[in-house]
This record gives C-alpha cells, structure tokens and sequence, in this order.
C-alpha cells in the first residue's frame, strides 16, 4: 500500500460529521490501519475493551479514601474535635490520645474498602485477560488475543460456549438460516435461547478484509432492548439493523458452530457494563432518624458546654483574688474570667466529645452485614425447586422491612405462576370449552392429593443431588402435569425432573384437545386442496387459520433432541448417578439448575421437539396448536415450518415480524403462503386492540356475519375473563403485492433512520394491522401461587394495605382478586371506569360521599392496654375495595383528583388498578409514597414492574417465569409470593427492632458517660478535669462497651418467629415507630459519701465510677436481651474481663504517662479493697432499681410482649414457621373459590400476659 494511499485512508478516518457527532456513533473497519500507532487509528475515541471496576489506585487510596470516609459528619467532628485539642490554652488531655479514636475507626474503614476494592481488581484482571479471536489483516485469519486488547472495529469471532466478549453487530455466522442462538442468562438470568441474525446482504462467504461499509449506530446506552443504526456501504445503499442483529457482551453463544462481526461498544461502553452498578445503596428512614439524633446530640453538647463555661466564669468569679490554681499565660499576664469561660467551652467540648457515637456508623454496617447473613439462610425463604435462596441486594436498609404500610403488587407472576395452561377457546364464534382438558387437570390434582402423604414421608435429601431412574420416568412425567398444591420443594425430595427450558412444564404442555373442534381440524373437507381452493376466511378455512396463526405467530425458538443446547462438556458435574452409561447425546447439566438436557428434551416434547419461548402465553398457544396436529416445526429469520394435522409440511416464508408493545398490545407477522403465494398477515393481541381493527365487508349479508362472529366471540372473551382466564384475539388479513411491496419500502426506509425511529416503525406497524379479519380468540389459565391467599391475608392483619396493579383487563384481575382473597365476597367494592374527567370527578365524589356514611373503623385487630389483655375490635360496618381502570387512572392525574382518590383509597381494605401502563405503576407508588409519608414496597416479577420496583422505599423482585429484569432492579429477590409473609413480618420486624433498640443503647451509653463527666464538674469547679484516665476513658467506647450491642443488634429476638407469624398484629410496633421512644432522663447515683473525708487521689475516686458506669451499661443490655446465647454470655463476659485485664496492665505499666496525676498501681489497690466490691455492686443495683422505677410509672412508651399459650403456637398449631397459618387452597375453576369468609375473621387465639411482659424494659 502507498504512502498516498495511507494518507487517503488517515484522512478518510478522521472524516466526521459535526452535525451528528452528539447523535451516532461513526466506525469503521481497523484492518487497513492495523500497522499504524494509536492516534492514527480511526476509532481511537472509543473506550477500549479494558474493564476497571476499582475505585483506587496505590497513590490516590489514601486521599480518596479520607475524601469519601469525610463525607460522613461524625468523622469531621472528631477530627476537629482532636485537632483543637492540640491548642494548648483549650486542651483537655494528651493531643496524641484524641487521636486514637477516630484514627481506629479511619483505619479499620479504610482496611475494608482497600479489601473489597483489591477483590475487584482480581476480577478484573482475570476477566481482561480471557481470551478471544481477533481478525488479523497480516496472518489472513482470526488469531487468538486477551478480552482488553479488543478495540472499536475489531472483527472478532466466537465460537459455540463462548462467551461474547464486546457488543458486535452480526455479520456471518456458521448456520445455514444466518442465525446465531445466544443465552442471555449472565445479562437478565433468562435462560431460553434467543435468536440473533446477521445483517441483511451479507451471507456465508463473508470476508473481513474486504469490508469497506460505514456503520452509524446510536450512543451507548444501557437499554438493553433498543439498538438501532444502519450500514452505509461503498454504492451509497443503507442497510439497517437493530438489536435483533446484536450480540451482547456477556452473553454466551450456544447451537451455533462459530459467529463473526464488527465491534460497535466495547469495554465500559458495553450496554453489560452501563448496566453493571453493582449493589444498590440507599437510606433507610432508621439512619435519617440517626442522623437527626446525632445533631439533637451536637445540640446537648453545645448545652452542656456552655453550662459548664458559666459555671466556670460564676465560680472564679466568687474569689475576690485570682486563686493560686489559675497559672499565668506565657507572658505571665492572668486572663480575665470572662476570656476563661470562653477557653473553657472548647475544653468542655474536647472532655465531653464522647457523645457523639463515633462508633455508631461502623457498628450499623456491622449489624446490618450479620442481619442480611441469617436472612438469606433462612431456610423457609429457601426454594428447593430453583436451589436458590433469597437475595439481599440493598445492603443497608434491612430495618425497613420492618415498617412497611403499603405494598404494591403485580399479578401475573407475583401472585400467579405465570404457567400459562391452554382451556378454551372460540373459533369462528363457536366457543370450545375443551371439557376432557379440564377434567384431566382435575384428575391430576386428586393424583397429588393423593400422593402427598407418601411423599411427605420420604427422606429429605439434598437440592442438588436428585435420583435419576429410568424405570417408570415418562409416567412420573405425565403425573407431574396437575397442580402442585403441597409445593413442589417436596416432591423434587423424591424426584427432581426440572426444566432448563422455561415454560415448558408437563403443566403448561399437555393439552387435551376437545373432541368437538378435533373432528373439525381433521375433517377430510380440511385438506390443503379445500383450503387452498377457498382463498378467503369461510368455514373450516378459518379454522386452518386460526391453528395456523397459533403455531407461527409468535418468535419461539425450535431445537430437536438430535440438536440440543450445546454445552462444553467442562461445565457438566461428576453426578452421574444410575443414568452414567447413557449415550443419549441430549444429556447436559445447566448451571443455573443443574439437570439433565435429556430431562429437558423428553419433558418439552416426547416426539423431540423443544420449544423456548420468551413468554408463558406463546409457548401455551403452540402447544395448544400442536395439540391439534399443527405442530411448529423449524424457524429461521426468513421462515417457518408447520406440519399439518394430515402429515403435510408447508414451510412460510417470514416477509416481516411486528414485536409486540405495551402501546399497540399486538403482534403481528407477515408471511407469504407457500401454495396461495399470497401476503398473509397473522395478528394476536388484547381484545380491545383487535376488536376496533375489524374489517367492514361491503356485502351486507357477509358483514352482518362477520358482526355476529364478532359479538359472539365478545360474549365468549367475557365468559373467559370473569372466570379468571387470560384473554387473547388472533385475527389475519391478506395483502395484495403491490399493497405490500408499498408498505416494505416505507419500512425498509424507517429501518434505516436513526432519529425518531422508534416512533417511524410503529407508525408503519400501525397503518399495516388495519381491516383485519377476526379468526377467533383463546383462553389460557395462570394459576394462583402457594399460600397467596394466607400471605394477603396475614399482610392486612398486619396493618399493611396491599394494591394490586396489573395490565390485565377488569373481569380476570377482579376474580383473580377475590380467588387471592384481595376482595371477598362481603366487601363493598367501587369500580371506577370512565373516560370524562367530569364523569371521574363526579364518580369521586359520590363515592366518598358514599363511603363517609360509614364511619365505624375499620376491620382489624387492634391492642390496647386494658387489664393486660388484647380486645379485637370489629366494624359493624362493611368493608371497602376498589377497582380502577387505567384509563380513569390517567384522568386522575390529569384533573389533579389525587387527594380524592388518595382518600377514597384510605377507607379501602385493597385496591386494584386494572390496565395499567408500567409508568402509570411507578406514578401510583410515588403517589402514594409522597402524599401520605409512609414506607411503600413493591413486588413484581416482570420488565414492565422495573419502574414501579425503583420507585418505591423498597423494591422486591421475583425470580420467576419472566427473567430477571425485575430481580436486577430489586432490593430483595425472591423466588414466590409467600416467602413476603416471613421476610416482613418475622424479619422485617427483627432487624427494625434490633437496630432501633441498638441504637438507642448507643446514644444512652454515651449520654449516660458523659453526665458522669459533665456532673463531676459541678464537685471540681468546672474546671474541665476528668476523674477518669484519658486512654481508659477512650478505650471505654470504643472496646469495652462496643461488641455487645453489635451482637444484640445481630442475633437478639425479642418475640419468636411463630408468635410473629401466628399474631402479624405484632408487625404494627414497627410501622408506628414504637420501639424509638424519645430521650428520656438519666440517673446516676454517686455514692461519693463513701470516701468522703479520705485522702484518696482524683483516680482512685474516678476507677469505681468508670467501673460503675461499665456494669450498668452491661447490665441495661441484658435486661434488653430477649433471647440469650452462648454467645451473648461470651461477649458480655469478654467484655468485663477485657476491661479489669486492660486496667490492671495499664496501671502496672503507666509509671509517668499522666503527669502530674498518674494511675499506677490504682487498679491493683482498688481491688484489694473490699469497699471496692461493695461500691460497684450497690452503685449499680440503686442505679438501676431507680431507672426501673421511673419507667415502671407507664410515663413512657411501652412495647407489650405477647406469648401466646403453648410454648409461643396456638392451640392445636404446629411450631414450624412455615406453617403458622393455614396455607390457601386453589380449585380448578376459579369462580367456585368466592368464599363467603372474611380472612380477618380467624379463631382467635387464647393469648395471656406476664407482669414481666407488660413491665418489660425498654431503652431508658
């Protein structure tokens, strides 16, 4: 190559567009500028592949590190508070020793962030140097480099099992269709294939070097389902592409030999890493409070130190002379007592700076740290089925758990399975109800019921080891398809046959098809001929159409038992178990779940087919279309197979692909029909987007056909979603070519653009799903989760009102409602449904009027302090709820009616918001969060529950049927509904009640020493002498009294866990803020008369009061202990026997460390001293006595213990945790489970009280 040539190239590189430069991202190819040094590469202001996650560096550890650990204002306290102590006309004691306690906690906070930050670097390096292939223009060939040394325009290819190391658009790949197979599970934990394809026009004999196009693609971004750009080639022809031909780093490439492409992100520009924020951080209401008692505690200092600079002004004011104690300055001048004073309240502030809690911060992440630790080895929050546990991703608001009022909830896979079970169906407006499926359902529920006492009674082994036999798998298989109501933790103790693929289950893929719409599939009036003969939708046609628009219209991925998901053979375990010496090629163990592919295969389909689909509904409608003989063969980006219910095999060419959105609520897919050649568009979707669509025919007898089709098949949707049924409408048109061809460049063109094309391809999606033909609509059936029911209902107990928000239509959110017993049968529920703001105001309005005529409180139990007995208190009244539309929702904030709304909502038992958009979710959490000032939780399982997950206090994500989007958001992850019930109120109320209480100890530990300070003043003239010695009086805080309020924040229970689950009455103590009560009076007894008229020296006085102070502080948290452990004896005990073995060697060794007062041999005199033993052990017995007694008068607020009779269970309960209520039942149909039963109204349990229980002690 030229010189010239290098230079045309050099400035060809350089060649930008200023106008686009803040919009897209320019690149190009990097061969032909492989020899040339950095700054002449093309793409060099692209961040390289290198990833650095650490926050330091060996030289800016310890500025940074200071800079971030000054952001807190007790550290900054405490450096000021020593550096004045270096001044020495305010100087309290020995500069160097009022170092010692913030440097303690500066280093040991230091040591942790280097320790976290040298764990990340590990990582980092590790994962830089794995290695990849990299296109290399000199060696002609892919050559093998490290991950770091990928740049911006690289070609770079992977192989099957590997992992993708940059963001790559798809040029080539190793499959005949030009389709690559990706598993997403490292980016969004789903583990279904997913489909990428290569870039049109480019195929199999793709060859880097001869690549010359320009790629114009967006800015990085972390959305992970948006990319867009278009390829600009040499004949000025643009190619656009999307997220569809995109491999993600981090991803790993599976049935897909080998795969090529350019790199467009790369590094720290990689959408993985833009979503990569590591654990979520955010302040629980405890820590604001903290953060206000610590000012309330700066307040008291600046109190107390200008009492003690008066004090000091009045009392030299009493000598008529200067006293011969006050020493003369440096020039031997006296200063005046005024001046004195004013010295003296910076000495005070220095003496009594142990007020504030220096080690209060640290000792909160500790106890937090230890909390987080017992919540995720909770064995009942366990899932035996997934072998996953629950997951703590917030690691600092814990305690919130414990507080919440409202929760918001999502429906489809929160409180349901989301296990889509194909039961009815209307073809045509001729409804099949599909009788022997219903009946098989039920024949299998009563085949577990029946199982289930021989089940409970094998041994419980281990999740990750299962028993694989051969003999009698398929009828095992078979029986696994009825609901699992006893959980399926404890039938994977006999048998684990788990899927890899999702939804695929025996459930959701055994269909039994009716008989009635069978004959009519497999009528010899439905050959291809007759179908082929009748070109529009009459008769049984419609019927073709309708299976046909089931097993196509859809993006499920199809693999085959001969063609599994490739896995390298490293990541399989050695458990072999019975079924070692099988050949069967399909067997492989899944990280995440660690089965067999073999299982896998032979559960999705025993004729070797597998399907993986993105979402429950598609995978049910193609078993249900495979059911009847039409049975989804192959598809590829540009086609798809179906065999027909006669064996024949027709294979449609894909012209087009419509995803579906949250704003058409459709999709669509254009085919052209192999025989007919005709442009044939398949639409599904929600009723109420296809219904409005339908085409108006100009021959009236056939549009009054097509009005009674239509109306029929209404009636039957409503028939579905009052049973509870997830309702869907499949509907076609035929286009003409010219009519298409029209519309494909109009796409082709929006495909192309960069700006607004987002909006471009719905309009295009929009102006194609018009005049379309109705085929008929289906209902699929997503069964209620394990003990949803008893959940909800323990939650109201417990004086949390829960919302349900969910995009379903009104009639199947409504009975799954009351099926979850959200509503029963007895309340008074207010539907809302308008399109008027007038209307909506004016409904508002009524409706309140409405409610206000019942005043009575309402439904609950309630505790009060009569006779030290609980009296359930009931309305005479009727209970409320309210059901509101997503449309009426949107009036709302419009007209601004929130208030109204928001008091309408109060007097409601529940509320459910029906077809809501994701934002409208995120806007009633915030609404509710910032207008009532009360602690929110929302649980959801989904991508479209994100918004509302980060909006409220605390964000709970399911790991369910639908990724992990909604888990990645979350603070806490867990994998059902029911584990909700003992995280907030077994939990959540033992980390509130843990941390409020420790961290009150704190403040009264530290205000209780310093009066013993501050009140020693008024015996030695405010003088701003300490009695105590300087290191002892540092090390009492900060080693003596600091590890057991860390251990009783940890591990203290103060009422067990199945009283809380028995009586969640207990869960309100923590909403209402109970166990914080205010500061109250301290008392502490000096018995000063015992040495009075001795000659003992200032220590000697000061040693029993710090020995005092020691045992009373110890002995206030051991009233506070609820529940004891060896461990809280050994840290209480270690602390005491920390404390004389400290003093004893300091006072041996401290000769002439305190000039002129030194504490040598002090301890060792005191404890030879009987009026030593006898000081310490009356001092602190009054001392306590008097503070019960202040406490004993009912002035302050009092926790009530409860202890229900028989060891803490009701009579007749069982003591297990997991079973401390009844667990909900679930019926085949859900419109029999409207129980006339209210869920408050339970037996209630026969409960006594103690005088110790109501005398309790509390925090001061």
């Amino acid at each position: 190559m030229g010189s010239l040539e290098v230079w045309s190239l050099i400035k060809q590189g350089w060649r930008r567009k200023p106008e686009q430069e803040d919009k897209v991202r320019r690149l190009i190819s990097n061969l032909p500028y492989e020899d040339l040094r950095r700054k002449y590469q093309p793409n060099r202001q692209y961040a390289n592949n290198s990833i650095k996650t650490t926050k330091y560096t060996v030289w800016s550890f310890i500025p940074m590190n200071l800079f971030e650990q000054f952001h807190r204002f007790a550290n900054v306290y405490f450096v000021v508070i020593a550096m004045l102590n270096f001044v020495p006309i305010v100087n309290a004691f020995e500069p160097g020793v009022a170092l010692i306690p913030i440097c303690v906690i500066l280093i040991l906070t230091a040591i942790k962030d280097a320790w976290e930050d040298f764990r990340r670097y590990q990582a980092d390096k590790q994962l830089n140097n794995m290695p990849c292939s990299i296109y290399s223009r000199k060696e002609k060939d892919f050559v093998s480099k490290c991950w770091k040394d990928v740049r911006v325009g690289d070609f770079v290819k992977v192989v099957c099992n590997e992992v993708i190391p940059a963001d790559i658009l798809l040029l080539h790949s190793s499959d005949p269709n030009g389709v690559c197979h990706i598993e997403t599970a490292n980016l969004d934990g789903e583990t279904n294939l997913k489909q990428r394809q290569i870039v049109r026009g480019f195929d199999g004999s793709f060859q880097p070097e001869y690549f010359s196009s320009i790629i114009y693609c967006e800015k990085p971004s972390n959305n992970l389902n948006r990319f867009k750009g278009y390829l600009d080639k040499p004949d000025k022809k643009k190619i656009g592409f999307g997220k569809e031909n995109l491999l993600l780093r981090g991803c790993t490439v599976r049935n897909t030999d080998e795969a090529a492409g350019i790199v467009v992100y790369a590094g720290h520009e990689t959408k993985a890493m833009l979503n990569n924020k590591g654990p979520r951080y955010k302040r629980s209401k405890l820590e604001r409070k903290v953060n206000t008692d610590v000012l309330f505690c700066v307040a008291l200092l600046f109190i107390m130190c200008l009492i003690g600079a008066l004090g000091y002004f009045i009392w030299l004011e009493t000598f008529p002379d200067i006293p011969p104690f006050v020493p003369p300055d440096s020039n031997n001048n006296y200063i005046s007592p005024a001046l004195s004073g004013f010295y003296m309240f910076f000495t005070m502030v220095i003496l009594l700076q142990v007020l504030i809690p220096i080690s209060l911060y640290v000792s909160i992440e500790l106890i937090k740290v230890g909390q987080i630790f017992f919540i995720t080895n909770d064995i009942d929050l366990y899932d035996e089925e997934t072998d996953s546990r629950i997951q703590c991703r917030a690691l600092n608001i814990t305690e919130d758990l414990g507080q919440i009022k409202y929760i918001f909830s999502d429906k489809t896979g929160t409180l349901t399975e989301n296990k889509m079970v194909f039961r009815r169906c209307s073809v045509m407006g001729i409804e099949y109800c599909h009788r022997e499926n219903a009946l098989r359902l039920g024949a299998q529920c009563e085949t577990i019921s029946d199982d289930e006492d021989i089940v409970f009674q094998k041994p419980k082994v281990p999740s990750r080891l299962q028993y694989r036999q051969k003999k009698g798998i398929s009828s095992l298989r078979r029986s696994q398809s009825a609901r699992t109501h006893m959980g399926a933790r404890y039938q994977s103790e006999v048998f684990t046959i788990t899927n890899e693929v999702a939804f695929s289950s025996p459930l959701e893929t055994d269909v039994a098809p009716d008989r009635r719409l069978l004959r009519v599939t497999c009528d010899e009036k439905t050959q291809i001929q007759e179908w082929c003969r009748v070109s529009h939708c009459n008769g049984s046609a419609s019927f073709m159409d309708f299976f046909l628009a089931l097993a196509i219209c859809n993006t499920v991925v199809v693999s085959t038992a001969m063609l599994p998901r490739q896995r390298d053979v490293k990541e399989e375990e050695a458990e072999d178990y019975s079924d070692s010496g099988s050949n069967n090629p399909s067997r492989r163990n899944s990280s995440a779940s660690h089965h067999s592919e073999e299982e896998r295969g032979t559960v999705s389909d025993p004729n070797g087919l597998c399907y993986e689909a993105e979402s429950p509904d598609e995978a049910a409608l193609v078993y249900a279309a495979k059911a009847y003989g039409f049975t989804l063969l192959a598809r590829a980006p540009d086609r798809v197979t179906v065999r027909l219910p006669q064996g024949a095999v027709l294979s449609f060419e894909v012209l087009d692909t419509l995803a579906f959105d949250s704003t058409r609520k459709r999709m669509s897919v254009v085919v052209r029909h192999p025989i007919t050649r005709e442009v044939v568009i398949y639409t599904k979707g929600a009723d109420s987007a296809i219904m409005e669509l339908l085409d108006c025919h100009e021959n009236q007898a056939e549009e009054n056909k097509r009005k009674k089709i239509a109306s029929k098949t209404q009636r039957h949707l409503d028939l579905y979603a009052s049973a509870g049924l997830r309702t869907l409408c499949i509907a076609k048109k035929v286009l003409s070519e010219q009519a298409y061809d029209d519309w494909a460049s109009i796409r082709q063109e929006a495909e192309s653009t960069i700006d607004n094309r987002e909006e471009l391809l719905m309009e295009t999606a929009v102006h194609l799903e018009t005049n379309l033909t109705l085929l008929g609509a289906t209902g699929i059936e997503d069964r209620l989760q394990d003990d949803v029911p008893a959940t909800i209902a323990a939650l109201r107990e417990a004086g949390i009102q829960v919302w349900v928000l969910t995009g379903d239509k009104n009639e199947t959110a409504v009975n799954i409602a009351y099926s979850c017993r959200l509503f029963n049968q007895g309340d008074m529920v207010f539907t809302l449904n308008t399109d008027s703001r007038e209307q909506c105001e004016s409904i508002l309005d009524c409706t309140l009027g409405e409610v206000r005529r019942y005043t009575a409180p309402s439904q609950s139990w309630s505790f009060q302090s009569i006779v030290g007995a609980v009296m359930p208190t009931e309305s005479t009244g009727p209970t409320f709820g309210l059901v509101i539309e997503g449309r009426t929702l949107s009036m709302v904030f419009e007209a601004h009616l929130q208030m109204k709304l928001l008091e309408l909502a109060r007097h409601c038992r529940s509320v459910l918001c029906c077809r809501v958009t994701p934002l409208q979710k995120s806007a009633v959490v915030k609404l509710v969060r910032n207008k009532l000032k009360v602690m929110t939780l929302s649980i959801g399982d989904g991508a479209n529950d994100v918004n509302m997950i980060q909006t409220a206090d605390i964000g709970i994500g399911i790991s369910g049927q639908e990724g992990m989007q909604a888990v990645m958001a979350s603070d806490f992850a867990i994998t059902h509904f029911k584990h909700l019930k003992k995280l907030l109120l077994v939990h959540g109320h033992w980390c509130y009640s843990r941390l409020a209480k420790m961290v009150i100890y704190f403040f009264y530990k530290n205000v209780m020493y310093v009066n013993l300070l501050f009140w020693y003043q008024f015996y030695c003239g405010f003088s701003g002498t300490a009695m105590i010695d300087y290191w002892l009086m540092i090390f009492f805080n900060l080693f003596f009294t600091s590890t057991p309020p860390i251990m009783f924040g940890i591990m203290d229970r103060d009422i067990s866990a199945e009283t809380l689950l028995g009586l969640p009455e207990l869960y309100k103590t923590g909403q209402n803020s109970e166990a914080i009560p205010a500061f109250q009076n301290f008392q502490l007894v000096f018995i000063s008369q015992t040495y009075q008229g001795s000659d003992i020296d200032i220590f000697t006085f000061g040693t029993p009061m710090n020995t005092v102070s020691l045992f009373t502080i110890l002995l206030h948290l051991a009233i506070e202990i609820k529940s004891w452990t060896a461990i809280h004896w050994g840290f209480m005990v270690g602390s005491v026997l920390l404390y004389f073995i400290v003093a004893l060697i300091f006072s041996a060794i401290c000769i002439n460390c305190n000039p002129p007062s030194n504490p040598y041999w002090i301890m060792e005199n005191q404890m030879a001293d009987p009026v030593f033993y006898l000081v310490c052990i009356i001092t602190t017995v009054v001392n306590r006595l008097s503070h019960t007694g202040s406490r004993g008068t009912g002035a302050y607020p009092v926790t009530q213990g409860v202890r229900p009779e028989g060891e803490g269970t009701h009579p007749g309960q069982d003591a297990s945790p997991s079973q401390g209520t009844p667990s909900g039942t679930r019926t085949a149909d859900p419109l029999k489970s409207r129980t006339r039963s209210n869920p408050l109204r339970h037996r209630a349990p026969r409960i006594q009280y103690t005088s110790k229980c109501l005398n309790e002690p509390q925090p001061f």
